[in-house]
């Protein structure tokens, strides 16, 4: 503050006169490249103006990531403030610089490299140390594990994929649709609006997250005219509803996933962006030409395969409770599928749940 009131009577004192003509003698010295000089106090070194403005791409990066970050935080707080208040919190539909911001982070290059961590070979004395500090931090029970023995795990990747005992995870026979997993659940009900609520924070639009609907002979329908034509398109049976059932796994949590009812699987759609990061790999276990976090994938775009052929009409068949997959460390698993109008979710938002409890019955 000292400074500007020095300056400024300093300034105010000159006749315009002075003014042009000191600006005109400045003309040459503008020309002039920067350089190091001395004065009686210290060294001083400039450089050219244009430095200052180099796009530095990682700093760049991480303002972005780090304030898009902040941003999510602060709208969880505030969501957790209106929710003590009693407030309604409409559902906040991503837009399109959010997708196009999460595609432009390198996911799959830190879950490809998170994965090859996961795979290195653990010397036999560090393996109950860093298995032991792993368990007391995500309160993993080991008990439940159909080998307790932490030396029997060669490295993270096959802890994580570690087996259950089969009497740990009865398979309720009484609902006809079962939790597919371990984990919490995020949200549920009956898909409103034609969107998904809160995957990974965020409601999406049932398009945007399925993509377009293809057909059994892989060609496309005709565009849908709107979101509820595009819904009407998933639903086979006149009379039913699409419902939607979000399951978050941590990392402490059982990491195979099962069959969460009686079914056939038809068709397989792989969109390499989806999925948690640092997950290393999503093993489908009766599909072997799937392969995810593969570079040869372009991020945000998929690919489909069909498990209807000339000598199996029907797909795959999967029974209730049967093994489906596996993740490497935790992901999401995002249900969407369509019952009769009368189908009752059994759950409440937030709970934990173990695989082959009930979701919802009729």
């Amino acid at each position: 503050m000292g400074l500007l009131h020095g300056v400024a009577p300093w300034r105010s004192s000159l006749h315009p006169c002075e003014i042009t003509a000191l600006s005109q003698s400045l003309q040459p010295l503008r020309k002039l490249p920067f350089r190091a000089f001395r004065t009686d106090a210290r060294k001083i070194h400039t450089a050219p103006a244009r430095t200052m403005f180099l796009l530095r791409p990682l700093p760049i990066l991480l303002v972005t990531g780090g304030g898009y970050a902040g941003y999510r935080q602060y709208e969880k707080y505030r969501e957790r403030e209106l929710e003590k208040l009693g407030l309604e919190i409409p559902p906040k539909l991503a837009g399109h610089w959010e997708v196009a911001l999460y595609k432009s982070v390198p996911t799959r290059l830190l879950s490809r490299a998170w994965g090859r961590l996961n795979q290195v070979e653990l010397p036999h004395w560090l393996r109950r140390p860093v298995y032991s500090l792993y368990i007391w931090t995500f309160g993993v029970n080991m008990k439940e594990a159909a080998v307790e023995d932490l030396h029997h795990y060669r490295n993270l990747s096959e802890f994580f994929r570690r087996k259950l005992k089969p009497q740990a995870r009865p398979v309720c026979g009484l609902h006809s649709v079962i939790s597919p997993s371990d984990g919490r659940i995020l949200n549920f009900g009956q898909v409103k609006n034609c969107e998904v609520e809160q995957v990974k924070g965020v409601t999406y639009s049932l398009e945007s997250f399925l993509g377009p609907r293809m057909c059994t002979e892989d060609l496309p329908f005709p565009p849908a005219a709107s979101c509820d034509s595009f819904k009407n398109q998933l639903v086979t049976r006149e009379g039913n509803e699409l419902y939607h059932c979000v399951i978050y796994l941590a990392p402490g949590d059982y990491h195979c996933f099962h069959s969460p009812t009686d079914w056939t699987v038809s068709h397989r759609r792989h969109f390499p962006a989806v999925g948690a990061t640092n997950v290393g790999s999503i093993r489908i276990y009766f599909d072997r030409d799937l392969h995810t976090n593969s570079p040869r994938h372009s991020k945000g775009s998929y690919n489909d395969f069909s498990f209807v052929t000339h000598t199996n009409r029907e797909g795959v068949p999967m029974r209730k409770g049967e093994h489906l997959g596996e993740f490497n460390l935790g992901s999401t698993i995002v249900l969407i599928f369509e019952a009769p109008k009368d189908f009752n979710f059994q759950l409440k938002t937030g709970q934990k749940i173990r695989f082959g409890e009930a979701l919802g019955s009729l």
